[in-house]
């Protein structure tokens, strides 16, 4: 697949996600959360890496209100460089906007975790397929923070798991080297697990 391919499929699913009503948007998040919670990784884990969803990407505010509600710490990702910080998100936290417009959090000393320290991570996208690849936004930074993946012959953690709108699923993409593949994705609809 070329850049013009992945540039087509990116401004594809955008626009579908973007034309989802609030609506729309609302039932589909309460139909993930209920498909996360129902996954023994998610019960297990005490800590949590997520997102404030923009665009139309699938919300996780039911899953978040879910794991305070359990006693599991939530991490947001934070710009830093050409990497993601991951900083504890709890519902005092102050929020600023990033270069792209995305609330996460404002820095404090204490706040800041090792991603190798994460449960599980909850990973937007703009696509996936069915070996677990998975088509960002194109900025690499995923691939560049989780990158320690590929060096593991025994993984243990964090668990990378996409989250996406069922329409988001195509049958094949075509990654790059560099490219961490998912362990499994969740959507409004269902769940999968890859090989990977």
């Amino acid at each position: 697949m070329n850049p013009r391919e992945q540039q087509e499929i990116r401004r594809q699913m955008r626009a579908a996600r973007r034309a989802l009503s609030r609506q729309d948007l609302d039932i589909a998040g309460a139909r993930l959360a209920r498909n996360l919670q129902s996954l023994p990784a998610y019960r297990r884990a005490r800590t949590i890496g997520a997102y404030l969803a923009v665009g139309g990407e699938m919300p996780l505010q039911p899953l978040i209100l879910d794991a305070w509600t359990h006693g599991k710490h939530v991490y947001l990702p934070r710009l830093r460089d050409a990497h993601l910080d991951f900083h504890r998100y709890t519902a005092d936290t102050r929020l600023r906007r990033n270069r792209f417009g995305i609330a996460e959090p404002a820095v404090t000393a204490h706040s800041r975790i090792n991603p190798r320290f994460i449960d599980v991570v909850l990973v937007p996208l703009v696509a996936f397929d069915d070996q677990g690849n998975r088509l960002g936004m194109g900025g690499g930074f995923y691939d560049r923070s989780f990158a320690f993946l590929h060096d593991r012959r025994c993984w243990r953690r964090p668990l990378l798991i996409g989250i996406a709108h069922e329409f988001q699923h195509l049958p094949a993409l075509d990654p790059a080297p560099w490219d961490v593949p998912l362990h499994a994705a969740v959507t409004d609809e269902q769940v999968r697990w890859f090989r990977n």
